[in-house]
């Protein structure tokens, strides 16, 4: 096989699958039980689990390009259970609650693997750990309190120090490690795509190329807008347009849309792999706020991505935004520090993808207009399980149930918003170049601790 010179602008995810005829676009008017805006995990998630608890529910996906062609087909495809960004995020939000919210994260995990099988959806499911990696002492020293941590919270990990990093990677680079055991890999694309056949095959509607522009709900239901010129109308609707603007005003500024880049090498020998200690098919990343990370596919690559987390004035998307050249430059020149033994190998691939970050790093959700309107988003780039724990949200409000999840704090209580322009984008600037003092120093200025006294944050 050969490979281009310039590496594909497109995520290898989408590249690689096989062509599929897409949804016709919405042209006529209908009714519907729910409608759920928003073709990627979270909606899809949405979808399906309406038709599982109520078969008979007219059920209808309205994706305003291609389904899982956003954020759900350009992710990592990391599967970690945690719904609060990591342990040490919830412990300093929910401290009171973070036990509840370990045992859910392992239980929607779980549910979300045996989703997977009982609906054959091929997605390279891949359940083998994660290693996350210390550069410095700082990180390394960080490490190791996070594995006590951990343990002290009822998540099996081990902390592998200086003595022993060589047993789990070649990396001149890193000098520590931790070992979480519960968490996968998968294709990403595959798994959005196999969402969506499992709701086509129990009866969902799904409409791509149709773009939402209004909602207005009234005691009687909820009247949506489309682009195509259909009107729908809905007892209930599902939000699920994460990083993209939403229809609820009131939402605008709880979230912002990052962009994140990765690269895709092409196809390493086992040879190749064992020259960097790297021979099981654990995920890895890296503690620094700036952090990279990456695993292996199903045909022997390396996705190498993260560090960089860009933000535009007035909070801009645009699918050019998706290509940074000096962002995969520092990718590429990262990747050959870290595994100089792999100094030669070639990018297939380069892409990025808007992630909705939120002031608290993680899951946002609740219900207006009644009721009748639900939404959930601010995933924060850790979103492939905690999307399906999030649509579950969105149905226990829409069926004004009180259960377990609606009552936990993280879902009652909403994120600090983040600020409207210039101040926006000055403290987001202001937080990127703390979080890289921090990464070379080890020393969190006072910016940063403001940020966290004010339980305020940036993060990708």
């Amino acid at each position: 096989m050969t490979h281009p010179a310039t590496p594909v602008p497109r995520s290898y995810w989408i590249d690689r699958a096989p062509a599929r005829r897409p949804h016709p676009p919405l042209r006529d008017d209908r009714d519907a039980d729910l409608v759920v805006v928003g073709g990627g995990y979270t909606g899809l998630w949405t979808a399906l689990h309406t038709k599982e608890r109520d078969p008979q529910r007219r059920v209808l996906v309205l994706e305003a390009n291609r389904l899982g062609e956003a954020a759900s087909g350009r992710n990592g495809g990391f599967v970690d259970p945690s719904l609060t960004h990591g342990l040490a995020n919830g412990v300093d939000r929910w401290p009171d609650e973070i036990d509840e919210l370990v045992r859910l994260g392992r239980e929607n995990f779980r549910g979300m693997h045996a989703d997977i099988v009982r609906h054959g959806i091929d997605c390279e499911w891949v359940e083998g750990g994660a290693l996350n990696f210390a550069r410095t002492p700082w990180q390394a020293e960080w490490l190791e309190e996070s594995a006590v941590q951990a343990a002290e919270h009822g998540e099996p990990g081990e902390f592998i120090g200086p003595d022993r990093i060589r047993e789990v990677t070649a990396s001149p680079a890193y000098i520590a490690a931790t070992r979480q055991h519960e968490v996968a890999t998968v294709d990403p694309y595959r798994l959005a795509i196999g969402l969506a056949e499992a709701c086509a095959a129990l009866g969902v509607e799904i409409a791509e190329g149709t773009r939402v522009t209004g909602l207005d709900a009234g005691r009687d239901g909820v009247e949506l807008r489309c682009a195509t010129g259909a009107t729908v109308r809905a007892d209930r609707v599902a939000l699920a347009t994460n990083a993209y603007p939403t229809l609820l005003k009131r939402l605008s500024l709880v979230t912002i849309p990052v962009y994140d880049y990765a690269l895709m090498t092409e196809p390493l020998t086992d040879e190749q792999f064992a020259a960097i200690g790297w021979t099981g098919d654990e995920g890895l990343a890296d503690a620094g706020n700036q952090f990279h990370y990456y695993r292996k596919t199903a045909d022997g690559r390396i996705l190498w991505g993260g560090y960089d987390a860009i933000y535009h004035y007035g909070s801009r998307r645009s699918e050019a935004l998706t290509q940074r050249e000096e962002t995969f430059a520092t990718l590429r020149r990262n990747f050959a520090e870290t595994y100089p033994q792999l100094a030669d190998v070639r990018f297939t691939h380069q892409w990025g993808g808007l992630i909705d970050s939120s002031t608290r790093f993680c899951l946002t959700a609740g219900a207006v207009h009644g009721g009748r309107v639900a939404y959930a988003f601010g995933y924060t780039g850790l979103g492939v399980a905690a999307t399906r724990f999030g649509a579950d949200v969105m149905l226990d409000l829409l069926a004004g149930e009180r259960t377990e999840r609606t009552e936990l704090r993280m879902i009652r209580e909403k994120p600090v918003p983040f600020p409207p322009e210039p101040v926006r984008w000055a403290g987001v600037e202001l937080t990127r170049a703390s979080m890289a003092a921090e990464d070379r120093t080890g020393r969190r200025n006072l910016w940063l601790k403001t940020m966290d006294a004010l339980g305020l944050g940036f993060d990708s």
